[in-house]
């Protein structure tokens, strides 16, 4: 699979990706804003912190017309799981094959116990009503992401 960069201004990757809600494209968003958000692990603290923030404010997020929308490397089972003990209201899409987080390139080599590793770079993407990118947040920071992400979509209407 090529990676490739997404560039603000341009149409974002287009997807169709197995979800904990079933089959689920962007072209299925369509006339709604999209926040994909990419985590590295499911259960690990900063990933559950980042997904319960997500979830609360998903009410704020439809109000400002966008579905919200993890993925990981994680198993759909797993997934599954992750879903069920935080009750969410929104997919998560396993990508074992690394299809759409190459499309994203948000795979990048991290150092994990002083080892090289590949690993998910926390990554979010702010998508408009017609597909656009509109924003990208690289390497992120979970404290106060979600809020920030929440502004930035708010402002697409």
């Amino acid at each position: 699979m090529k990676m490739t960069t997404p560039m603000i201004g341009k149409p974002a990757p287009a997807f169709s990706a197995t979800s904990t809600f079933g089959t689920i494209s962007l072209e299925q968003c369509a006339g709604r804003g999209v926040i994909l958000y990419f985590y590295p692990k499911d259960n690990t603290p900063g990933c559950t912190t980042e997904t319960q923030d997500f979830k609360t404010l998903h009410e704020a997020f439809l109000a400002a017309g966008c579905v919200v929308i993890g993925a990981s490397r994680d198993s759909l089972k797993s997934h599954e799981n992750f879903s069920l003990k935080l009750e969410l209201p929104f997919p998560l899409i396993a990508d074992k094959e690394e299809i759409l987080c190459n499309q994203y390139d948000v795979i990048k080599q991290k150092q994990m116990y002083g080892k090289q590793v590949r690993g998910i770079e926390r990554s979010t993407f702010l998508i408009d009503a017609s597909g656009k990118l509109v924003q990208m947040w690289r390497g992120v920071k979970v404290p106060g992401h979600a809020q920030e992400v929440l502004e930035s979509a708010r402002s697409l209407t």
